[in-house]
């Protein structure tokens, strides 16, 4: 089957608000050349990362709820200046349409991969292009990927849907997990639990076999709890005191000294986002004199992702997916994202 020369899909043409994503439908099928991958895309889910891309936020100028419009920012991408117009997208689930040569793909195969794709370079090992920000991503009808960062999924019993929600969630949850050298047994600490990461985070640890307790409303507990966790904390609450072996972030903002209290000595502290603000404030003698080790959370090394491929061919994982969108609602579909009223993830179909 070949491939048409025009695709549907959405183009950010600057940083703002939903007014800089554009439906086209005269977008360019990109070929694959070697080692490269036509993808046919079957699902993409929303995510912070997206959003924050389309306002710059990124940016370290970007300090607060705003966008890079107010500042003047142009540096508001994972690496730097966005080169526009992007198509988005950093969750992918789709279905190989052609491939390059020596690609080691062939149609029909059904394909996922990493948001943030590794490129070590010299004084950098943790470097890094994130799908949908540095490369175009799964917002349209067709991606181009590279070989070397697909997994095949086509076992998997998990839907298409399902498996488009894993990659940033269950990345970035497996990510934290890992770094923070989570393992049977521990008490462990998540906050922004009835998120799509948290979620994520809550069924990857009692996976491990550790005592997990989300940090969420109390309208979203049950949820949280039917993850796999055994209790939940209030998010207007105080957090107890040196109890926690772990714990897991996404939220950051003026409760960030809390988590850091209620850690054990010794324990760690992984974040990878700052939904509720990026400027925190703490008594740094709370953190050296407890020896408290903070993981900063970006860089996936490729065992962390093929861990989850895994555990999705073997069925041993299954997102929350609360809503479906056609891409050509993608302004709706963000908009009841950022809303927090849905628990876990929202998937675009193109």
């Amino acid at each position: 089957m070949v491939a048409p020369k025009h695709m549907c899909g959405v183009y950010l043409t600057h940083h703002g608000g939903p007014e800089a994503l554009e439906w086209r439908d005269d977008i360019p099928v990109p070929s694959p050349g070697p080692g490269q991958v036509l993808v046919r895309v079957a699902a993409a889910g929303v995510n912070n990362t997206d959003i924050n891309t389309r306002v710059g936020w990124y940016a370290s100028e970007v300090t607060g709820a705003t966008d890079a419009v107010d500042q003047n920012v142009d540096a508001g991408g994972w690496g730097g200046a966005l080169h526009f117009p992007r198509i988005q997208g950093g969750d992918l689930c789709g279905i190989v349409e052609s491939a390059g040569p020596e690609a080691g793909f062939h149609p029909g195969q059904r394909v996922t991969c990493p948001i943030n794709l590794p490129r070590p370079r010299p004084g950098n090992p943790t470097g890094f292009i994130a799908l949908g920000s540095e490369m175009d991503g799964a917002f349209a009808q067709y991606c181009l990927v590279e070989a070397q960062d697909l997994y095949d999924v086509s076992a998997s019993p998990l839907s298409d849907v399902e498996i488009a929600a894993i990659p940033c969630a269950f990345g970035t949850a497996e990510n934290l997990l890992t770094r923070a050298g989570v393992t049977s047994g521990q008490n462990v600490l998540i906050t922004g639990a009835s998120g799509g990461v948290g979620l994520a985070a809550v069924q990857l640890a009692a996976l491990r076999g550790a005592r997990v307790w989300g940090v969420t409303s109390p309208i979203k507990a049950e949820t949280v709890v039917g993850q796999g966790a055994v209790g939940t904390f209030d998010r207007t609450a105080p957090l107890p005191a040196d109890r926690f072996d772990a714990v897991i972030d996404v939220v950051g903002g003026p409760a960030w000294a809390g988590l850091i209290l209620a850690l054990k000595p010794s324990g760690h502290y992984a974040v990878s986002g700052a939904i509720a603000g990026p400027m925190v404030q703490a008594d740094l003698r709370d953190i050296y004199l407890r020896d408290i080790t903070i993981h900063g959370c970006t860089h996936q090394a490729l065992e962390v992702f093929g861990r989850l491929v895994e555990l999705m061919n073997a069925g041993r994982i299954r997102p929350l997916v609360s809503k479906t969108y056609p891409l050509k609602d993608i302004s709706v579909a963000q908009q009841d994202f950022q809303s927090k009223a849905l628990p876990g993830k929202l998937v675009l179909i193109p």
